[in-house]
């Protein structure tokens, strides 16, 4: 609020009276900066906490790299450990299921032949209880039959060798036979003892005789 003063032609202002105008102007200003703080709701100790929040806050703590290669040194040793272990378990596992297989490998077969068994131990103890060949023969076909029904069922197949020609894969000449003509050359002419194969792989070769 500014006060007009007036000063007349002759009047003379004494140099106290104009400092004690300009304090009284100075006062009235800061009042009403004051007034209008408070009517705002700005106070001079928010700004200062705002101010003080500000400062306070602490900037983030970098980890010592020393302590961060530690610890993915301890993360990546107890990884390795465990995977040695399962690796080791694994190895154990394998090598008695390996070593099961082994001894126990022949199990099905065996299980499927015992019924083969059974029927000759049958026909055996019939055997006395009957002269007629022709009956017994019979009976051993009939196993016979069972027999191989039961080896097929298993993947195991005879050898063909009625009028092969000579397959060193399959086939072991025991006899050259000679004379039998160009169109017997290099054929087989007589199995001796048959061949089989278990799953297309020859298991036991045929000894047969061969067209020379």
């Amino acid at each position: 609020m500014e006060k007009d003063i007036n000063i007349t032609k002759g009047d003379t202002i004494d140099g106290d009276e104009l400092k004690s105008e300009n304090t009284k102007e100075a006062t009235g200003n800061v009042s009403d900066d004051t007034e209008n703080n408070l009517e705002n709701g700005n106070t001079g100790e928010s700004d200062k906490t705002e101010d003080g929040n500000c400062e306070t806050e602490e900037p983030a703590v970098e980890k010592d790299p020393i302590d961060a290669a530690n610890e993915e040194i301890a993360a990546l040793k107890d990884k390795y450990l465990r995977s040695v272990a399962e690796f080791e378990n694994y190895r154990k596992r394998t090598l008695k299921e390996k070593t099961e297989l082994i001894l126990n490998g022949g199990e099905k077969v065996i299980s499927a032949l015992l019924p083969v068994v059974d029927d000759m131990e049958r026909a055996i103890a019939n055997g006395d209880k009957t002269e007629d060949p022709k009956v017994l023969r019979e009976g051993m076909e009939l196993i016979y039959a069972k027999c191989i029904k039961i080896l097929e069922s298993q993947g195991v197949k005879k050898i063909d060798t009625d009028n092969a020609d000579f397959d060193t894969d399959m086939h072991e000449a025991i006899a050259m036979v000679p004379g039998m003509g160009d169109d017997k050359k290099g054929k087989v002419i007589d199995c001796v003892q048959t061949g089989y194969k278990l799953n297309d792989k020859v298991i036991r070769h045929a000894k047969v005789a061969v067209g020379q």
